[in-house]
């Protein structure tokens, strides 16, 4: 009885540290769970400049769980600091402006952003939920508009691509009534050699749906890693397919390809900074910068707005913070 009277303290200790102690909000209790490792990929989390502190022995089970959350939301906080994010140096486009959720949080309106996609929208190589995308754009975002409720839900599923994810597009995007839909997509369509055509054409539907649900819509691109550079020609045909079909369709697309290729040729950021062992799945650094730079394109659309600027998907160009 004594023993789940403790383990029980350590869960809402858990709760609590969670809550209130930065890591994060609202996003994370709503992120998935990462899918199972496969057997090939390294689960190892990344390295860190110092190791968690030990508890005294005298510290009960609580005490412990509280201290682990601490170290955790302390090098969430160095990850950037020991290697600056920068933006790409320019030509590469970017999202334009998202005037439906620009204009909710210029007006103080509660706002939700939905990042759809597979295993790296899920989080897969990040060393705990808290350093996924999604809750480290939710971060960035809070600390941008302090007094906006904003709340950012995880609908990522490792192993899916287009297909699977339109089957649940109505439960887990539309359901959720969001204002913006960050779809990572194409990624799996390459390993599997899908045809860019047929993705293409589910993707599109899904933008029509999204479109007619009223909400914004950011595509996100492949990445560069090593596994997807292996099948150059396909991926290349995917982000030519998806970049057509954001001009078409006049959305926004986040151009993840080009911005992790600038991280390795341009900036000289070997690849095991940004991705884990398996050559595929970005780790906590990785998740951080890409965040940050959505973050901040999505910052710069409030601005446009709030100078009455609406700016097409299809001019916009990163610039040097």
């Amino acid at each position: 009885m004594r023993r789940r009277v403790g383990l029980k303290s350590a869960a809402l200790a858990i709760w609590a540290a969670l809550a209130f102690g930065g890591l994060t909000s609202g996003a994370l209790a709503q992120t998935a769970r990462p899918e199972p490792a496969p057997a090939h990929a390294d689960r190892t989390p990344a390295p860190t400049e110092e190791a968690p502190t030990a508890a005294p022995a005298q510290k009960g089970i609580a005490g412990q769980a509280i201290d682990r959350v601490k170290q955790a939301a302390k090098q969430a906080g160095d990850i950037l600091t020991r290697v600056p994010c920068l933006p790409p140096k320019g030509g590469s486009k970017s999202m334009g402006s998202l005037p439906h959720v620009a204009r909710k949080l210029v007006n103080g309106e509660p706002v939700v952003i939905v990042a759809f996609g597979s295993s790296s929208t899920q989080g897969y190589g990040s060393s705990s939920p808290a350093h996924n995308y999604p809750n480290r754009l939710a971060e960035r975002l809070r600390r941008q508009y302090p007094t906006a409720e904003i709340t950012v839900i995880n609908s990522g599923k490792g192993g899916e691509d287009a297909p699977e994810m339109m089957a649940r597009l109505k439960t887990t995007v539309l359901d959720a009534k969001p204002d913006l839909v960050i779809w990572q997509v194409g990624t799996n369509a390459i390993l599997r050699n899908l045809d860019p055509a047929e993705t293409g054409k589910l993707v599109e539907e899904g933008i029509a749906a999204i479109q007619a649900a009223g909400a914004d819509i950011v595509l996100v691109d492949p990445q560069y890693a090593p596994r997807v550079n292996e099948r150059a020609e396909s991926a290349g045909k995917m982000i030519a397919a998806l970049g057509r079909l954001a001009e078409l369709r006049r959305v926004g697309i986040f151009p993840r390809f080009e911005v992790m290729k600038e991280w390795h040729e341009r900036q000289a950021l070997p690849f095991d900074s940004f991705v884990i062992a398996d050559g595929l799945h970005m780790n906590d650094w990785g998740y951080a910068c890409f965040a940050q730079l959505l973050a901040d394109d999505i910052i710069r659309s409030v601005g446009q707005i709030k100078l009455g600027v609406t700016v097409p998907a299809d001019i916009r160009a990163y610039r040097p913070m």
